[in-house]
């Protein structure tokens, strides 16, 4: 696997990318978030200055600010794909009444891609990009 530094780049280039497909789904797009999207975006949105800011002073040790950001949203996007595609009961539903569902087919959708697994395929590429490398034998 690639060294640290272009481990880092990557994970940046898809936090940035994340992160700027939500602004454009919530601004340009007029699609309201659900609660479980605004918490996905509270880590989304800070990992990309802390790894683009560790990117920029050269700070190997970016992976560490940020992993905790990644595995945090990482979980919160599984337990987001689990209640939409039906896998968590709707008892466990976080989401109030007077917003935007976490399991509408329709409202959670760009382009026909469902945004819970957008959101959790961005996360765990983050959190692969951040882990350490194995050890070779």
């Amino acid at each position: 696997m690639a060294d640290i530094n272009t481990r880092q780049t990557f994970a940046f280039l898809v936090a940035l990318l994340a992160t700027l497909s939500a602004l454009f789904i919530g601004e340009v797009l007029g699609q309201m978030p659900c609660t479980l999207c605004w918490y996905q975006r509270i880590a989304m949105f800070a990992l990309a200055p802390v790894l683009g800011v560790a990117l920029w002073i050269g700070d190997p040790r970016g992976r560490l600010y940020a992993l905790p950001l990644a595995v945090g949203g990482l979980v919160i996007a599984a337990w987001h794909s689990g209640l939409y595609a039906g896998w968590i009961p709707e008892p466990v539903l976080p989401c109030t009444a007077n917003g935007p569902s976490c399991t509408d087919h329709v409202g959670q959708s760009i382009l026909g891609l469902p945004i819970p697994f957008l959101s959790l395929a961005a996360f765990a590429a983050i959190t692969l990009f951040l882990l350490p490398k194995g050890r070779s034998a």
